[in-house]
């Protein structure tokens, strides 16, 4: 066999199997891509491989083992042809690193010093951050799924919650996925039909059904997994972070940030694009940075703000500082919570000393769209002090706090948190003072816990008597509704006579006979119109405030 054709057809061999690499591996074909390189080295593996496979038959390739010989032309080629994206891997390594671009890393961002007060004025009830955790938002959208049967056996929510904006108020949010192959089989034609949105606040959850169903996500297969349609869409495109949100409207989208490294060929590597894809029918767009729609919240993740802080905070003085001397110094705690700031999703992380492991020097806020930097010098507590003193509170209950934010309560920096049982659920609300972390209030709802607080300062002599502090009186929304009542009962709970009414649509609405006695009147089969309240933790059960019989 000649050799051209040798070379031709161990082409085509490599052509096809690259295409099959491709379409499942999927890496990014972009120089300044990792994988690339690997996916390369793998291709010129296949292409030698074959070609000599191919010449074995004839003496002139024969192989000697014994005395570790090749008798062939093309050996060195293979060798330097799979020698060079080893090598360009290598070298593009080592000049991207810190060892050779400290100064780089630390400039990658810019940090503002902020005044705490200014930015977080004291407010009432904490509306603005999700003080639930992923894993508690799991467990309440999961009860929720559960109840929906035509949804449940055929569908499970995504593995990862993303924390929007939504309408003023944080909400998380994850969309349905296929179980496994074979539901996806048998529904691809109907597509996943919604999504679940959890109240971190409120600890409430609900199933919100699409008009339109979702075509490409995560669990689909072939052509409509959702992976494989952006990159077929944007082949050179390195994707990082991909994000499920909803516009104003509540259409869902997958938002997804597209990177670049800032140092060096590997170093560095940071948002700089985004594209918003649509997975209902597929469409996208692509978007520089900068001109990213302000109702996007997730562009930037938090290990990455944290990972530039700490390339900020450790580089800024060489690296062999960051090493050995650790002069100036500093790092972002291993973790971070949310807090939502005018409309948009920020980072919230302690910054500590790098010889410091029990207080932090201040804190940092990093805007989750545009990847904005504020530092707060607020010095204290860290957080995982904080949330000890709180589980300590309560200890016999056994209860684990989650990730705290800050906030201002009284004029007192302030660490709030949730303190959940083993089950995930929401069982108290903690209140630690940063600077005395000491100071420590709990209550079963959030209003009790802020009140216990703050009448703890003014026994300590932190505030006065006399200084007025915002009022945290709950603020609730009422929500209206009409109902045909299928069963009342009365029931005696502490004491106290409780009317409980069945709706045909599901719910349980309550109310203390006390407060109203003319809830003995509604009798089986009316329909009436209702105000009421949702009660945190309880899907079906309603805390029931006006009601009146149906015109």
């Amino acid at each position: 066999m000649k050799k051209s054709i040798r070379i031709l057809i161990s082409a085509v061999i490599t052509l096809i199997i690259a295409a099959a690499l491709f379409y499942v591996w999927l890496p990014a074909i972009n120089v300044y891509n990792q994988e690339f390189w690997i996916f390369l080295t793998v291709l010129v593996v296949v292409f030698a491989a074959t070609y000599v496979v191919i010449g074995l038959k004839r003496k002139k390739y024969d192989v000697k083992v014994n005395k570790q010989t090749f008798k062939s032309a093309g050996v060195k080629v293979f060798i330097i042809a799979v020698a060079i994206p080893v090598v360009v891997l290598i070298v593009g390594n080592v000049i991207s690193s810190t060892f050779f671009n400290a100064a780089k890393y630390s400039q990658i961002i810019e940090v503002k010093e902020a005044i705490f007060e200014e930015d977080m004025p004291e407010t009432g009830l904490v509306t603005n951050i999700a003080l639930m955790d992923s894993d508690s938002a799991k467990i309440l959208g999961d009860r929720k799924l559960g109840a929906l049967s035509e949804v449940v056996s055929q569908y499970q929510i995504g593995a990862g919650y993303s924390q929007i904006n939504y309408k003023g108020a944080p909400q998380k949010v994850a969309n349905l996925e296929y179980v496994d192959f074979f539901k996806w089989f048998n529904n691809k034609d109907k597509g996943v039909p919604g999504y679940v949105m959890v109240d971190p606040v409120n600890s409430s959850a609900d199933y919100i059904a699409l008009s339109t169903p979702m075509k490409y996500v995560d669990s689909a297969y072939f052509a409509e997994d959702l992976h494989r349609a952006l990159r077929m869409s944007y082949p050179t495109k390195i994707f990082g972070n991909y994000s499920f949100e909803l516009d104003e409207a509540g259409n869902p989208y997958c938002i997804v940030s597209c990177m670049s490294p800032k140092v060096g060929m590997f170093g560095a590597m940071d948002v700089t694009e985004v594209v918003v894809f649509n997975p209902c029918d597929g469409s996208h767009t692509l978007y520089a940075l900068s001109e990213t729609p302000s109702w996007i919240d997730n562009v930037f993740t938090g290990q990455l703000a944290s990972q530039k802080y700490d390339w900020y905070g450790t580089l800024k003085n060489g690296f062999w500082n960051s090493v050995i001397g650790n002069k100036d110094c500093k790092v972002t705690t291993d973790d971070f919570g949310y807090i939502v700031i005018e409309d948009d999703v920020w980072f919230f992380t302690g910054v500590t000393s790098v010889s410091s492991d029990e207080s932090n020097i201040g804190f940092i806020i990093s805007n989750a769209r545009t990847g904005e930097y504020k530092f707060y010098p607020v010095i204290g507590a860290e957080e995982y002090s904080a949330m000890m003193a709180a589980e300590g509170e309560v200890q016999e209950k056994g209860y684990v706090a989650s990730f705290p934010s800050l906030i201002n309560a009284a004029g007192e920096a302030t660490y709030i948190m949730v303190l959940k049982d083993n089950g995930g659920l929401v069982k108290l609300y903690a209140l630690v003072n940063v600077e005395n972390y000491s100071i420590v209030a709990t209550g079963t709802t959030q209003a009790e816990a802020k009140q216990a607080y703050i009448d703890l300062l003014r026994s300590e002599g932190i505030i006065k008597e006399n200084v007025e502090v915002e009022p945290v009186t709950p603020q609730v929304e009422t929500k209206q509704t009409t109902i045909t009542v299928k069963k009342v009962t009365i029931a005696t709970v502490d004491g106290n006579s409780v009317v409980y009414i069945n709706g045909d649509d599901g719910n349980i609405y309550k109310k203390a006979l006390s407060a109203d006695e003319t809830l003995l009147l509604i009798k089986e089969g009316d329909k009436i119109d209702i105000t009421y309240i949702d009660i945190a933790g309880a899907d079906k059960i309603k805390e029931l405030q006006v009601w009146g019989i149906k015109e």
